[in-house]
This record gives C-alpha cells, structure tokens and sequence, in this order.
C-alpha cells in the first residue's frame, strides 16, 4: 500500500448471530461465534486475531458491536487475547447495518475517520496471509472513498450462499465494479453462475471509511441513521461496553448492510464512488452448518473428523465431537455426530441444514436446550446443573479470583454450599465469614447473601437447593457489581 494513503484501520467485529444451525454445541444464549470449533480460540477471537500483521495500516483497538446477553463472555475473551477493545451493545436486534453505523461512529467519535474492516464473528478463513493480501488492495480502495466487498471465488455452485456479480475490471489486484448482487439461487442458477465465471460468493467481509459509510446511509438510508444518531446521542459508557439509548435504537428499522447500501450503490444511487468487489480464494467458510464445519477441518485417511472422546470403526466421511461421554460409531457414512451434556444430535450430512427445525420444536415446546448450555457462564464464573429431580437441584459453582455473585435472596429455595476447592467469602444475613476446602454452610430460605472469592485461585464449590420452585427467576437482587 502507497505510504501516501496509509491510514488508521479499526477492526469491526459483528457478533450479533444465534448460530442455531450448529445446535447442540451453539445456544441461543452461548452461540457459535463463542464457541473453539476450529482450533483454541473461538472463532470471535480468531477473527480478532486475524488482522494482527497486516501491513501498511495502523491497528486501532477494535469496535465490537453485540447482543447485551453476550457482554460479559465477549468482554473475558477479549481479555484472554490481551487485547483492549470497544464492545458497543445492541438493545435489541436490528440487523447489520445499524450494527454497523453504531461501529462507525464508535470509531470516529474522537474526530478520526479511520478505514473499518467488518467482519462477522463467525466465519473462518485459513489463509490468513491470502487474506492480508487483500485486505491491504481493499484498504488501499477505501481509502479512496470507494465501499470495498469481498467476493469469496466459488468452487462448487453452493445455493446457500448470495452471489456477486463482478462488473468492469479496475485494477491489477483484480478489483471490479460491482454488477448486481443475486439472492440465494437454486442449484441449477448457480451452476451457472460458477460456469459463468464472474459471480462471487457474498462474504459478508467490507472495508470503507466510517465517513463514506455515513454518507452512504444518509443517502439511501436516512431514517436509519437518524435512529442511530439519536440513540448514540443517549450513550453511557461503562468501562469498555458503550450503551445507546434503547427506546431509540429500538424504533430503528431493521435492515442488512447488502440491501440498505450495497445493492442502492451498485445501481447508481447515493453520489458515491462506485462501490468495488475484489475476489478473495483463503480457505472462506461462514460455518453456516455441520457440514460446513466438516468441510473446514482436518481429517483422516477415511474423511474423518473426530474431536474429545470418540471411537470410530469401519466409518467414513462423519463429524464426530463429544463434549463428555464416550461416543462410538460403527460402520456409518456421511453422518453427524455431536454429544453435549444435555442433548445428542444425529443427523445425514446433507441435511444439516434442517437442525434449525429441532431449535424451532425446543422453542415451541419451551425447552431450555434450544436456549442454553447445562454449563452457564456468568461475569463470576460459571456453573454446571450437574443433577435436578423433584425438589431439589445441584450445581458445580466456579468463582473466578475476584469473582463476586450478587447479594439475592430466594423466595422459595434454600442452598447448601460445600467448598471443595479454594476459600469462600459469604455474607449471610447481617454476618460475614470465611468458608475453605471441605467446609460447608446453608443459606435458610429468604435469606439475604452473596459468595465472594477472595483468593487467588478459582473457588470450586457443590451447591444443592431445595424447594418449591428452583428456576433462575427465583432472584432478589439487592446488589451487584456487574451492573445486572
């Protein structure tokens, strides 16, 4: 990239998905783009990651724009990266393009008007200096003032995806204009579209100044604007989560980034440069399905692939995870496997896509497996419900160092702690005291009290509650430190 047009570029991360084709491992509350499903890091995190080492741009502490629900968990991972970032939280769901007008003016609220990378969360891209090499041509792009997609090169005629169609060629780094955008087409459309030659697949990957996205929108877009510029006027920040006004955000409409701009620029409205797409070949999947996933992943001499605790005879062509049991399949082909600690999923390779309909009958059913993990993280830690009957429930509680739960009470439980790991802090009624390793003390019924981990170990703990009711509505909180 010319040193003339080097310029700041903030990494934007949009994680505002449910991922509920990847059910059981994704959740509602704990979707895709949290979850290690290609190596140790989440896919957030290596999307984070991805950009370190690019060349000829300044890297600006990302923007992250995400659902309240996800704050906490986003916030630990971003910490475990070592790295700082903005997380701007949607009141509600409003798609890509108000997520996205929050990120530009999150990014430019200090006067800059730095270069935006947005990504999604939740896809995975394996070459990551092929990627580099065109996130530097896009940048070079947007810093004229052009809107820069990136088109991933087909190599099969997939119907799940949106198409591009590339237009006049611009440049030596193979960037075009940009024909049309095409929904998602069916089988035989799009094997027209790949014999065609120049169609690309809609990656949902852009880069452009956060101004020129302004510009954009008041230009085809003006009502959506005004509803993001009216809820960033209500902002209140606390620490690095930046909140907007929620009863404007709310009245914003809703709307994607291709079809409020994108396809409004390609044919001619807005005044602006016309918008540009540069092919992109770097091992690209949004990881949309079970086979997606198994198509990103290393396998073995039979197109295996196999992760935790899994035994495999006379078997090809099958995904396999196990989060906890053991999991054996004999003699199967082209399937899907995944064990988690509270459902099994089952399923043809080809009809992945369909999982969707098993989160809908959870839903209709009012399930929590639709929704949640049995393992719930919380800003202290997490907790496990390892057994539950009639009456009763028993959690495996872990308090981070420092962890510190909300002073509650419960109207129709009590709970028995027992300390197995670590020391306790626990405020009960008007008393404080310390609990340590093969302790334990009960928490009567309408009781006021709050457990805390002084030390410098996680505290690990066996929690059983008896009672009428033991749902997680059964809460009074009085205090807490997180702001819930």
């Amino acid at each position: 990239m010319d040193k003339d047009i080097m310029q700041t570029l903030v990494p934007v991360v949009l994680s505002g998905g449910s991922g509920t084709r990847l059910w059981p491992l994704s959740r509602e509350k704990y979707p895709k783009q949290l979850l290690p499903l290609i190596g140790e890091d989440s896919l957030l995190q290596a999307t984070l990651r991805r950009v370190d080492g690019l060349q000829g741009l300044t890297l600006a502490k990302a923007v992250l724009v995400c659902n309240e629900e996800y704050r906490f968990v986003i916030a630990e991972q971003l910490r475990l990266l070592g790295r700082e970032g903005s997380i701007v939280l949607e009141p509600a769901g409003r798609n890509t393009a108000p997520a996205l007008t929050l990120a530009a003016l999150a990014a430019s609220r200090d006067g800059s008007d730095p270069i935006l990378l947005v990504m999604p969360s939740d896809h995975v891209i394996t070459d990551i200096p092929a990627f580099h090499r065109v996130a530097s041509a896009g940048a070079a792009w947007a810093a004229k003032g052009h809107v820069v997609t990136f088109g991933i090169t087909p190599d099969s005629p997939e119907t799940g995806y949106g198409y591009i169609q590339a237009g006049t060629p611009l440049g030596a780094d193979g960037a075009s204009s940009i024909a049309r955008f095409v929904e998602k087409p069916d089988r035989p459309t799009a094997q027209s579209y790949v014999d065609a030659g120049n169609f690309l697949w809609n990656s949902g990957l852009f880069m452009l100044k956060a101004s020129v996205w302004l510009t954009a929108l008041q230009a085809c877009r003006a009502d959506i604007l005004q509803a993001c510029q009216t809820a960033w006027a209500g902002l209140t920040s606390d620490g690095d989560f930046l909140r907007v006004d929620k009863a404007a955000f709310t009245q914003c409409p809703s709307d994607s980034i291709d079809y409020a701009v994108m396809e409004r620029i390609a044919g001619g409205q807005g005044g602006l440069p016309p918008a540009v797409v540069i092919p992109f070949s770097g091992g690209w999947s949004d990881v949309g399905a079970w086979d997606a996933l198994w198509q990103v992943l290393p396998k073995d001499g039979q197109g295996n692939v196999v992760r935790g605790d899994v035994f495999l005879h006379d078997s090809r062509d099958t995904l396999a995870i196990s989060e906890g049991r053991l999991l054996a399949c004999i003699g199967v082909s082209d399937l899907v496997v995944v064990e988690t600690a509270d459902a099994v999923l089952v399923a043809h390779k080809d009809k992945t896509q369909d999982v969707k309909a098993v989160v809908e009958h959870l839903k209709r059913k009012g399930r929590t497996e639709g929704l949640s993990h049995r393992k719930v993280f919380r800003p202290w830690g997490w907790y496990d419900s390892v057994d539950n009957g009639e009456r009763f429930q028993v959690k495996r509680i872990v308090v981070k160092p420092g962890g510190t739960l909300s002073l509650q009470m419960h109207h129709h439980r009590a709970e028995h702690w027992v300390v197995v790991r670590g020391t306790a802090k626990v405020t009960r009624g008007d008393s404080e005291f310390l609990v340590t390793e093969n302790e334990s003390t009960f928490i009567p019924l309408g009781t006021k009290h709050r457990l805390e981990n002084p030390g410098r170990v996680p505290l690990e703990m066996i929690e059983v509650q008896s009672g009428s009711y033991l749902g997680e509505d059964d809460i009074i909180r009085f205090e807490d430190v997180y702001g819930r």
